[in-house]
């Protein structure tokens, strides 16, 4: 099978990487774009996996306009000179291309409808499949989208396939003993990152001088951050960040993908942006797991005390890693799912389509759910 992977971000390299690993090693051809982002590079090399620049990004959205028609063009010359099958990725170039080639494009798509109008509006009509998380169900408007119980997040961060090594954490002067905390803050230059704001500077010092007092702060940034902040900043690797979030005492910024990210790994966290409220697996990992806390700009008193409650638990860790053991008992290795999906296309989106409830005996019981033989 030829399969063509277009990489928009440089969450989309950790989101795929396994699923590359494991396609080529069964022999398909699979063929990783990526447009010109050096964190995004950088970690494909760091993988080992061949790849080819298919030219700059740009935020601004007249920008994206044109650099999409670029993108469209040197995508469409490779699809046929390669005569790909399968188009994969969080990509609107691959919905495009697949209505005006051979090519069949499949999504995978975590966020929600209302965050993300454009993608939406231009891309989720003409891809031939979406596939997203399970909490999305019933809420987006292309009725067809295949719907399965994980998150981007367990593609590469379920216990089948990361173990977190705290030789890592050397690295920081840290061990696994010591009580530190992650601090992300974003750039948010998406397009669906428009009118998105996050912890204000006055919280941000705030919030560093509160935690200075019980263990060691590491502020890790898409951008250069602000001078009273800049003493915290660290370079950490972004092949190993996962090692340290999973051995933080706590994980608190703005970032979506990081706090679903410590969420997963058992880390409580806590996010602040004007996007609380509309993410609906972050809602999930609140509301139903316990995992992780949105607070609202405007709600930054409320955030306090949660982390000064948190902070003053017995045991912080060893509750969250029984909360994540709950959640990870609801959801599958999404990157044994991806293998499967694609390998066994079309029969396996029929499947999907036709017969989810397949039964399955698992454990004592019996799981009506077909996606569950990816446990």
């Amino acid at each position: 099978m030829r399969i063509l992977i277009d990489i928009g971000h440089p969450g989309h390299v950790h989101l795929y990487r396994n699923l590359i690993l494991k396609l080529k090693k069964k022999g398909n051809k699979v063929i990783v774009t990526v447009k010109d982002i050096p964190v995004a590079k950088k970690l494909l090399q760091k993988y080992k996996i061949e790849f080819i620049d298919i030219g700059k990004k740009k935020d601004a959205i007249i920008g994206k306009a044109f650099y999409q028609l670029m993108y469209n063009y040197k995508l469409f010359k490779l699809i046929k000179k390669n005569k790909i099958d399968i188009g994969i990725g969080t990509s609107i170039t691959i919905a495009h291309l697949s209505r005006i080639s051979k090519m069949k494009s499949i999504i995978f798509d975590d966020d929600d409808d209302d965050v993300q109008p454009l993608f939406v509006k231009y891309g989720h009509p003409l891809a031939d499949f979406i596939l997203s998380p399970d909490c999305l169900a019933g809420k987006r408007k292309k009725k067809d989208t295949i719907y399965y119980p994980g998150y981007h997040e367990l593609a590469y961060l379920h216990p089948k396939r990361f173990s977190p090594n705290p030789e890592v954490l050397k690295e920081a002067g840290l061990s696994k003993k010591d009580t530190f905390f992650i601090l992300r803050f974003n750039a948010f230059k998406a397009h669906h990152d428009k009118d998105v704001r996050g912890m204000s500077l006055e919280n941000k010092i705030r919030l560093v001088k509160k935690l200075l007092k019980i263990g060691k702060v590491l502020i890790t940034t898409e951008r250069e951050t602000e001078p009273e902040l800049k003493p915290y900043q660290i370079e950490i690797p972004h092949e190993k960040i996962h090692h340290f979030l999973a051995f933080a005492t706590m994980f608190i910024g703005d970032s979506q993908t990081m706090t679903s990210e410590a969420a997963v790994l058992g880390t409580p966290a806590i996010r602040s942006n004007t996007l609380v409220g509309r993410i609906s697996y972050l809602e999930e990992q609140e509301k139903k797991y316990n995992l992780t806390y949105g607070f609202l700009p405007s709600q930054s008193e409320q955030m306090f005390e949660k982390i000064d409650e948190l902070l003053s638990l017995p045991n912080l860790k060893e509750e969250w890693q029984k909360r994540r053991n709950r959640m990870l008992e609801d959801k599958i290795d999404v990157t044994a799912f991806m293998i499967w999906f694609l390998e066994n296309y079309p029969e396996s989106a029929k499947k999907m389509k036709e017969n989810p409830n397949e039964t399955k005996k698992r454990f004592h019981g019996v799981n009506p759910n077909y996606q569950y033989n990816f446990k």
